[in-house]
């Protein structure tokens, strides 16, 4: 490593917000060209055009259903995971109005809360668990807050921010026990870690095609064969008349293609990312007054996420892209929002301790060179930044009289 020159070049850029969203892969590119192109009919037609389009949807969804073990029926299409963790919420209230009652957690992403939110406008009552300080819920809480008004519960499989995964399986276990239905965000665990619909017991589980290497604006939702949930959308046949819309034919078919590619190299990928994410983990920890975020060995492959002590982690993140670094403080959906995550609070974190984050998300693509430069440069921006807080230098003077 002592050749590598550590400044990249000035049209280079590292790459290191996964979660955010995913370089689209060549293979994935290629297979949707001829969908944008030659092969461009509205899969609802009947002439041979539409037919192609209708056979390369029903095709995909056959792929898609093997990679997470589930049958073709099962998989239905949509916009991302946001409209699929919508349409199980919203719809999972209706079909049961008797029951008032719902689960799910104070990590939860927006697209979860904010569904469950507008719900309680409508009379829904939900129990919001709280987790321990590695972000991980509880399964003896989740068992005693199921009760026999509860109609639903939706926690995430791995947390979008802290990348820790939750104890999904044992939670569908004590729904099925009281006839709760079991709804998990899993965008970012598909084509991440291994994700089996039979195996960990959901009823419902959300997906989106750009967190592993696929387009934007297409993803999906499992919905497990027995559970009527009602139509999302209104005005066609299509996906057995459960969510109208002309389909995203090239979107469905990168979709396909991208988890298929990431299914089979899930076991080398995983390998080579977690390496890299424990070097940085353990060379940023070094930082005086830093902290890792999120369960230590049960989490995501290649999510680290960190608070440091004295600083803004807005400000780290502007000065790490005047290097070339793309990161983040945590949820891409919430970027633009001045307030300290909601998940590193529900781990007890400081408000003030909590704005210092800082989530660097790597896949395959990224290499040890990379890893190294972004460790070098978080160190020396880290320490300036805090040579010129007033924070840092109360937080030293403290430190210094005893009470740090």
């Amino acid at each position: 490593m002592s050749d590598f020159n550590l400044q990249p070049a000035k049209d280079k850029i590292i790459y290191a917000d996964n979660a955010a969203t995913t370089s689209v892969a060549p293979a994935v590119l290629e297979s949707m060209l001829p969908f944008l192109t030659k092969r461009f009919g509205n899969a609802s037609s009947i002439y041979s055009l539409g037919v192609q389009s209708r056979e390369a949807v029903e095709k995909s969804r056959n792929t898609i259903a093997r990679c997470l073990n589930a049958e073709p029926s099962e998989i239905y299409f949509t916009s991302g995971g946001t409209e699929s963790d919508n349409w199980a919420i919203r719809s999972a209230f209706k079909i049961n109005l008797n029951k008032k009652h719902a689960v799910s957690s104070k990590i939860e992403h927006h697209a979860v809360l904010h569904s469950f939110k507008a719900l309680e406008k409508e009379g829904l009552r939900v129990s919001y668990l709280g987790v321990d300080s590695n972000g991980l819920v509880d399964v003896k809480e989740f068992s005693q807050t199921v009760r026999e008004d509860t109609s639903f519960a939706s926690i995430m499989m791995a947390n979008n921010e802290i990348g820790t995964i939750e104890p999904v399986k044992e939670l569908s276990v004590i729904c099925k026990e009281h006839g709760v239905l079991f709804h998990t965000d899993a965008v970012q665990a598909v084509g991440h870690v291994k994700v089996d619909v039979k195996e960990l017991g959901v009823d419902m589980l959300s997906f989106s095609a750009h967190k592993f290497h696929g387009p934007k604006g297409i993803g999906g939702i499992f919905i497990r064969k027995g559970i009527n949930l009602l139509p999302f959308m209104e005005g066609g046949a299509q996906e057995n008349k459960m969510r109208a819309g002309t389909e995203n034919v090239a979107g469905i078919v990168g979709m396909a293609k991208a988890l298929e590619i990431a299914t089979q190299n899930m076991t080398s990928n995983n390998k080579k990312v977690t390496q890299m994410r424990n070097h940085l983990i353990k060379s940023l920890l070094g930082i005086d007054r830093s902290r890792l975020n999120g369960d230590p060995v049960i989490r995501l492959p290649g999510n680290a996420n960190f608070c440091f002590e004295g600083i803004e982690g807005e400000s780290l993140i502007l000065n790490l892209d005047l290097n070339g670094i793309c990161a983040s403080s945590g949820s891409a959906c919430t970027s633009g929002s001045l307030e300290p995550s909601h998940v590193l609070l529900a781990l007890g974190i400081s408000h003030s301790v909590a704005h210092g984050s800082l989530r660097i998300t790597l896949c395959e693509e990224n290499t040890l060179q990379e890893v190294n430069f972004i460790i070098q440069k978080v160190k020396e921006t880290v320490e300036k930044l805090r040579l010129m807080s007033p924070v840092w230098e109360k937080i030293k003077t403290m430190e210094s009289a005893g009470f740090g």
